[in-house]
């Protein structure tokens, strides 16, 4: 019969040092009674130790790639300043305010401590650690150089994320503005241009082909409205299931993306930059080349891409060099590959590599600074036309009875 761990909590203490001085802090444990017993054998005093209260801000917090490369971050820190490993992970539990991570590294901390080594415990959370970061974190283990694998794995997770937060600041912004012009191009057809059908209902004269066209897609509008939100609805929602739950829909997708201008190009550049940057950490921590290429596969998150490094891990498995094993891909850029090829000729690999992801990666900052800037101004236009377009079809009618007056 398996015995329920008990529930750990974080609880707020005060209490004096041995010069009577007042001091404050947190701790993690199952209940005050074995907080006091902490804090005497820190030589505290202890006075009030309270449950901390979770904020509700905090209730429904999920944990986040950020939290795992902060957590990731910080392992690393701990193990070169040569924390013991459970201490660690009491530490860096304590200084996370979402209630969730702290959850998670007690319960990592737990596997540790009952016998299981750090990879293997990481391993039950596969939500949170792919298989990628626990290869890298057992081999660490087993070469005694856990500190400096944590580094790579830390360095190569904070990339990854800015990489993404990069592109998606380059998707999130004009689809924000495109859905506020939605709203307020609704809000005019709805509400405002029904207010001018009945001014000029009162005029007794032929009104303009484009005020006409307006009021007849206010008509429209008014009728229809609720079929038109429930199809939008439908669409976001079928997409989004689509995307969860079939495969095929998400091949097409990157195949799609791969295709589009501006947007095609910077995603080309970013899996190019992961593909460069997950190879070049897994193969400095002496994974050998074929396995490592097994995990980037998966890692540079388009499916062109993933086919590809398949195809090349089967070339190399048979003797082939990855940099020829590269150009026959047919994916990959010219200067990817001669990168390649004199790393694999110095046998500097890994630093070539790296050297093409940190070039990927600047190219796809500079693209997204670029578009951003570029995409402004074309926003500003698409607005003005469309709204703009809207108030004058309106006062069309009032221009031409002031000249006729």
């Amino acid at each position: 019969m398996a015995v329920k761990a008990a529930k750990i909590s974080v609880y707020a203490w005060e209490g004096t040092d041995k010069k009577g001085t007042k001091m404050t802090g947190e701790l993690s444990g199952q209940n005050p009674a074995l907080i006091k017993a902490q804090l005497r054998k820190q030589g505290i005093n202890p006075g009030k130790v309270r449950k901390k209260s979770v904020s509700i801000f905090n209730l429904g917090k999920r944990i986040k790639a950020q939290d795992i490369s902060l957590f990731t971050r910080q392992m690393a820190t701990m193990m070169k300043a040569g924390v013991p490993l459970l201490q660690s992970f009491d530490i860096i539990g304590e200084g996370f305010d979402n209630p969730a991570m702290r959850k998670l590294v007690d319960e990592v901390k737990q596997e540790v401590a009952a016998g299981n080594s750090f990879a293997a415990s990481l391993r039950k959370k596969p939500q949170y650690f792919d298989e990628l970061y626990c290869n890298l974190v057992d081999a660490g283990e087993q070469a005694g150089a856990l500190d400096t694998l944590l580094d790579r794995v830390a360095t190569y997770k904070e990339k990854s994320e800015k990489l993404k937060a990069k592109i998606k600041k380059a998707m999130t912004y004009p689809l924000a503005v495109v859905f506020v012009a939605m709203i307020v191009t609704g809000i005019l057809l709805v509400k405002v241009v029904p207010q001018f059908k009945t001014v000029f209902a009162g005029f007794g004269a032929e009104l303009p082909g484009f005020t006409l066209m307006v009021i007849s897609l206010s008509e429209f509008m008014q009728e229809y409205w609720w079929m038109m939100l429930g199809a939008l609805v439908a669409a976001i929602v079928g997409l989004r299931r689509a995307f969860k739950k079939s495969q095929a829909f998400r091949d097409k997708l990157d195949t799609w993306l791969l295709k589009l201008p501006l947007v095609g190009a910077l995603t080309y550049k970013s899996a190019v930059a992961r593909y460069a940057r997950t190879l070049s950490t897994t193969f400095a921590a002496g994974v050998p080349l074929v396995d490592a290429l097994e995990s980037v596969a998966g890692a540079t998150g388009n499916v062109v891409f993933k086919r590809a490094v398949l195809r090349i891990r089967q070339d190399v498995s048979t003797g082939m060099q990855l940099n020829f094993a590269m150009r026959t891909s047919g994916v990959f850029p010219n200067m990817a590959i001669q990168m390649a090829a004199i790393g694999e000729e110095s046998g500097a690999l890994d630093d070539m590599l790296d050297k093409v992801a940190s070039f990927y990666e600047d190219d796809v900052d500079n693209m997204v600074d670029n578009l951003t800037s570029l995409m402004e101004p074309f926003i500003m236009v698409v607005l003005g036309v469309v709204v703009g377009g809207l108030v004058v079809a309106m006062y069309l009618p009032i221009f031409q009875l002031g000249s006729a007056i």
